[in-house]
């Protein structure tokens, strides 16, 4: 392996309380989500049958996943409580936009992506994930949201206060023109590996291959031997220009940052702040917190259909008690 996996940091902080685990009892509905390639980012129903506090385990049946080909039977199986959380709530009639993360109804479970078009009651929803864009309904969207030491993060809508914008680009599109990458161009590459997902790593486009491909070499990543940078293809949906970097005072509680560790961009959120220069940023794919200088930060932007796009402003709660 080429780089060690973010959560091979010894910094990480425990966030599930063991009295937390009371709202997890026999008989409770959950959401439970899977390490499984081609499900990560989703979240399924279920109801716990029991749990195992000495193997830190729950044994749940699934209301919409089957064990068999004929649907007839729901699925039962034993899972790690970090992947168990309550029933996310959601708003009787929510504000959606463009940029907004939400969670979208599709395969059966809740799927997180980020809105890209509006018209009218429909929505156009990006997936990180599968890089995909599918069109939902408004009763098929909710509003995303993370579970975080028990509590919901951002809260309802009905319950946030009000909140700063520190950027007057906010929940706009940022790049009106997507960025031919030839020769030479300065690009950031992505792996679907497992360790690796969410992060980008800076690389050089050595050349063009056919119509979807180009060859780059890493910046910072090296070869197995270590002699030399490492080259390797990258098709486009893993590839994207170097994005243009935002000068912000400071970070804000919940924003939704990179984060450069490893030699490579790792998508977080803000989960504390320290002071000015210092902040503790939460990564969803392992459930850690580590600590980073603000030099080691930047707003995460996505890059979609040739526009970079910026998370909503909405997901963002300021609340003095949780700073």
């Amino acid at each position: 392996m080429r780089l060690q996996r973010l959560s091979s940091s010894p910094a990480k902080t425990p966030l599930m309380a063991e009295t937390q685990q009371e709202q997890f009892r026999k008989g409770a509905l959950v959401e439970v989500s899977s390490d499984d390639a081609g499900l990560r980012g989703a979240w399924f129903t279920a109801t716990i049958i029991r749990t195992n506090a000495r193997t830190n385990k729950a044994y749940v049946e699934y209301e919409t996943l089957t064990a068999d080909e004929e649907g007839s039977k729901p699925l039962k199986e034993f899972v790690d409580m970090v992947n168990v959380r309550p029933v996310a709530p959601r708003e009787a009639d929510p504000t959606i936009g463009v940029s907004d993360e939400v969670d979208a109804l599709h395969n059966d479970g809740w799927w997180e992506g980020v809105v890209t078009k509006v018209a009218g009651e429909r929505f156009m929803v990006y997936f990180r994930c599968s890089k995909e864009e599918i069109e939902f309904g408004k009763d098929d969207l909710r509003m995303h949201r993370e579970w975080v030491r028990g509590s919901w993060v951002p809260p309802l809508q009905h319950q946030q206060g009000t909140s700063s914008v520190t950027d007057a680009t906010e929940n706009e599109e940022l790049s009106e023109s997507s960025v031919e990458l030839k020769e030479g161009a300065l690009v950031e590459v992505s792996s679907d590996e497992e360790g690796f997902v969410g992060a980008w790593f800076s690389a050089k486009v050595v050349k063009k291959i056919g119509n979807s491909k180009y060859l780059v070499e890493y910046q910072s990543l090296k070869t197995d031997d270590e002699t030399e940078l490492l080259k390797e293809e990258a098709d486009n949906l893993h590839i994207r220009p170097t994005p243009k970097i935002h000068q912000v005072n400071n970070f804000n509680y919940l924003e939704e940052v990179d984060a450069f560790y490893n030699d490579g961009w790792w998508v977080g959120v803000i989960s504390k702040v320290i002071n000015h220069q210092t902040y503790l940023v939460y990564f969803k794919e392992t459930q850690e917190e580590l600590e980073f200088k603000k030099s080691q930060l930047r707003l995460h932007q996505d890059w979609i259909n040739g526009k970079w796009i910026r998370p909503s402003s909405k997901l963002k709660s300021r609340s003095p008690a949780k700073k």
